[in-house]
This record gives structure tokens, C-alpha cells and sequence, in this order.
């Protein structure tokens, strides 16, 4: 691994610590956690429709299996919808290579590919990816690789501010790993195509109903 690539967050004691699925729906909000921060962080990578009537907020890792299994059916579902705000929350935790994966996407989002470089990174096959394996994914994605690092270079610490604020919201949200979604006013782990269909209809009605 190129070590210019890496701009690491030990002191932030996000690298290496453990995480473990979180399962069932629950409420979303808790109070020590400023709603509007987690919801319109202006550094937080965005996607699907920004005048959506339903907001969901993804907090993942890229070596985490269940949320690759959950990221393709997420995307089918914003697309299709047409109608749904998502908010990008990169939460590295579970190995040093997941630090590094969240580096490069984020870094990319300056060069306007960072729903390109977080697609190639969620489509690495395998539990672990090393840093090297991200690296040559996010190559073969089309990314600029002299802007990437001009990026991380010149934008190094807004990344690493961004990323210690997504741990934050987590752990101030009570989150036990990724993935975890807010959906509306309720937060659940993996789901898949149907699940995010049924809670996004579900986080509508609820909205109509107040």
C-alpha cells in the first residue's frame, strides 16, 4: 500500500475496533445526537433525490459483508423510488484497510465520483479487503488517481474531521456496528429489497399521519 494514500485516523481510535450487527427497528433520534448535524452534514456524501420527501442515512463499512449485501438493493430502491434523499455516513470500523477505503471515497467526492468510488468499493467480493485491494478498485473505477491524491492531500483533515463526526453520531445514537440505517424516525440493520421498500413506506405514513 502506498503509504501517501493513507492519512490515518488512529488518534481518532476509529481504526481496528470491534463491531457487531445491529438487529431490529428502533427509534432513530436520541437526544445528545443534533438531528440536523446527522441529517445535513455539508461534508456527508449525498445521493438519490435532495428534495426527497424520505431521508435515509447509511452508516457502513467497506469490510463489512452485510453492508455489501445491503448496498445493492439500497441503490435499486433510491433509484426506482425517485423520491428518497440518501445520506452517505462513512463509519470505518473494523480494520485499518476500512480507514483507507473510506479515505478514497471521500477523497473522490472532490473530483464528483464518490457514489462511483463507494460502488466500487462495496463490490470488492470477500469479508476483508486490504487497503491494496481498495486501492486497485477504486483504478479500475475511472477515478482520477492524481486528483484522489491531490485531494488527499490538500482536504487530509476535513476527511478525518468528517469521519470522527460520523463515529460520534454513531456511538451518540447508540449504534452497536454497521449497517445501520435511519429510515425516517426508525433505525434498522441489514434489510433487503423488500424490507427497504416496506420501511420507506412505512417512514411515509408515518410523516402523512403527524
Amino acid at each position: 500500500m502506498n503509504r501517501r494514500f493513507f492519512l490515518g485516523l488512529a488518534a481518532a481510535g476509529l481504526a481496528g475496533s470491534s463491531a457487531f450487527v445491529l438487529a431490529g427497528t428502533r427509534p432513530a433520534m436520541a437526544k445528545a445526537v443534533d438531528v440536523n448535524a446527522v441529517l445535513h452534514d455539508p461534508e456527508a456524501p449525498t445521493g438519490g433525490n435532495p428534495k426527497g420527501d424520505v431521508t435515509i442515512v447509511a452508516f457502513f463499512d467497506y469490510n463489512c459483508p452485510y453492508c455489501k449485501t445491503s448496498a445493492a438493493d439500497l441503490a435499486r430502491v433510491v433509484k426506482e423510488d425517485g423520491k428518497i434523499r440518501l445520506v452517505y455516513k462513512d463509519w470505518p470500523i473494523l480494520t485499518e484497510a476500512s480507514v483507507q477505503g473510506a479515505q478514497f471515497a471521500l477523497a473522490a467526492k472532490y473530483q464528483g465520483k464518490y457514489e462511483t468510488a463507494h460502488n466500487a468499493l462495496m463490490g470488492i467480493s470477500g469479508r476483508r479487503s486490504s487497503g491494496d485491494a481498495m486501492l486497485e478498485a477504486i483504478k479500475a473505477s475511472g477515478v482520477d488517481m492524481n486528483r484522489l491524491q491531490a485531494d488527499l492531500t490538500s482536504h487530509g483533515q476535513k476527511i478525518s474531521a468528517l469521519m470522527q463526526r460520523n463515529h460520534a453520531q454513531a456511538l451518540g445514537l447508540g449504534m452497536n456496528g454497521t449497517p445501520t440505517y435511519l429510515i425516517g424516525s426508525f433505525r434498522t440493520s441489514t434489510l433487503d429489497y423488500r424490507g427497504f421498500k416496506e420501511a420507506v413506506a412505512e417512514a411515509r405514513r408515518r410523516q402523512t399521519a403527524k
